[in-house]
């Protein structure tokens, strides 16, 4: 980049020096901003694919190389970028150590990483000490340990990381983040995220053989929320979560395992292998989260069960109520109808946040991931701090573990502070207008 390469500007400690400034906010201005960036992609399946689709419609997003354990994926990912008038990428492949030769070898400004869960930290810190701002599909890490390894690595180098949760950047969440910021619904008191989705014929088996998934492990493994992410995500700005607030406490509870049985047996007989083995997953998962400041957070996951898919957020405040459910708002002495509910949507357009100025409902998941992957690839441009960042990433992702420790031990667990402190004078900044 420039006269000096990012590798040899790491090496001198400048970049690392201004690290500090990153993750607490302040804009980081190299003497020369490229208009493109270099991107490599590790993990080109179904979720990386359409990273890469959606990165092939962003201006100045440049991918150079892609990474993936399967040949014919690489291949397609190849391309993609061909057919839609870009240079062929770098392609790596062969084992699970090819992503290392990809992140040595090219000059990469960042990379997305859509792997298996198990490996998205140890890329992501590889990719940090590279010098190479990493984007990783949830979660970051599966771990509280790996959490802390993520933090420690991007404090020390002063490369951000950020984790690609879209439920942050959705219209209507960063909508009701501006009224929450006008002081519309008063001081924030409680929330609900809510995720009820079926699962278990699309991550965790194959519904035309019943085949297990690479996930399958997880549900006979483990008894816990094993996606917190996408219901957490917009309750972290809304609740000024590590910025003037943290969780202190997490309990966690789980119902017993049926689904996965009946589908089975539903599906394909009571013969099966699949449909007769035990599933220490169990179907429903409740948390409730406590912080500092006295609020509280139930969070649901349901993603065993038939069911529509769902997300169901709630926000209460001193002064009004949202509902996703309902579609729906309540706010007091401006709603016109006593103690019911009125349309959100008029509230969604007038407060609408400003990465939404566009109409971007024609491209992929309604343009949302089109909004987190913009904001990625500017972040990256300006050398700036992840838009999501590490410790926000990192306390979405602990629900997975603290929740399992909790429902073993049918007891609340202590929920860490990431930020070491930096809570009490952080400053919001996510979607900041």
């Amino acid at each position: 980049m420039g006269k000096v390469s990012r590798r040899n500007f790491l090496k001198t400690g400048s970049l690392a020096a201004a690290g500090v400034g990153l993750l607490n906010g302040s804009a980081f201005k190299p003497d020369d901003l490229v208009k493109s960036i270099r991107i490599g992609v590790i993990g080109a399946g179904n979720r990386g694919a359409r990273h890469i689709s959606t990165l092939l419609t962003i201006e100045g997003a440049e991918i150079t190389a892609v990474c993936d354990l399967v040949d014919s994926r690489t291949m397609n990912a190849a391309s993609m970028c061909e057919n839609a008038g870009r240079k062929r990428p770098s392609i790596y492949n062969g084992d699970e150590n090819s992503y290392k030769e990809m992140l040595d070898k090219e000059n990469l400004d960042a990379v997305i990483i859509a792997t298996y869960w198990n490996s998205h930290a140890e890329i992501a810190v590889y990719a940090m000490k590279n010098a190479i701002y990493p984007a990783v599909e949830v979660p970051a890490a599966l771990s509280v340990n790996d959490l802390w390894q993520l933090v420690d690595t991007s404090e020390k180098t002063g490369i951000p990381v950020m984790m690609l949760e879209n439920a942050c950047f959705r219209k209507d969440n960063l909508a009701l983040l501006n009224m929450k910021r006008l002081g519309l619904f008063g001081e924030i008191v409680h929330c609900h995220g809510a995720h009820g989705h079926d699962l278990v014929d699309f991550w965790f088996y194959d519904r035309k053989n019943g085949e297990p998934n690479w996930a399958a492990e997880y549900l006979l493994k483990y008894n816990r929320d094993q996606f917190p992410t996408q219901s957490l995500a917009p309750l972290m700005s809304w609740m000024d979560i590590n910025r003037g607030d943290i969780f202190t406490e997490i309990y966690s509870t789980a119902s017993a395992s049926k689904g996965i049985n009946a589908f089975f047996k539903r599906e394909f007989g009571v013969n099966h292998p699949a449909g007769n083995l035990h599933y220490n997953q169990g179907d429903v998962i409740t948390s409730v989260l406590k912080t500092k400041a006295g609020k509280t957070v139930i969070l649901n996951t349901d993603i065993q069960l038939p069911r529509p898919f769902a997300n169901s957020w709630m926000l209460q405040g001193t002064k009004g109520i949202y509902n996703e459910e309902k579609d729906g708002v309540f706010l007091e002495f401006k709603s016109p109808e006593y103690h019911q509910w009125e349309p959100f949507k008029p509230y969604e357009e007038k407060y609408c946040h400003k990465w939404w100025q566009y109409d971007y409902s024609s491209k992929f998941n309604d343009g949302t991931d089109f909004v987190m992957l913009s904001q990625f690839v500017g972040a990256v441009r300006s050398k700036g701090p992840a838009p999501v960042d590490v410790y926000d990433s990192a306390v979405m992702s602990a629900v997975i573990e603290l929740s399992g420790i909790s429902i073993e031990k049918n007891s609340p667990v202590l929920f860490p502070d990431f930020t070491r402190g930096k809570w009490q004078t952080n400053s919001p900044r996510f979607a900041v207008e």
